[in-house]
């Protein structure tokens, strides 16, 4: 079952996230759980855990393969790169 919070996230930080997950083709939220996935694998092989399998839901997750829209509910109130010169 997946946890819903409210980030409270820098604009450009934001804009920086939003390309970097449309050049990836995921949502934002889907980029933002791939990089936290990633930093906690890197912090465990640097403390000697071993890593940790995906659960059944990460590996079949479709926020990890949505492309997300200017009109998608994660997107509202921040602006979109449509937007920028």
């Amino acid at each position: 079952m997946a946890k819903k919070f409210l980030l409270r996230i820098n604009e450009r930080l934001w804009d920086e996230l939003n390309r970097w997950a449309r050049d990836e083709l995921r949502s934002v939220n889907g980029q933002i759980e791939y990089i936290l996935r990633q930093a906690v694998e890197r912090r465990k092989r640097a403390a000697g855990l071993p890593p940790q399998e995906p659960s059944d839901q990460e590996k079949t997750d479709p926020e990890e393969t949505a492309h997300e829209s200017p009109e998608s509910p994660d997107n509202k109130g921040h602006p979109s790169d449509n937007d920028r010169p």
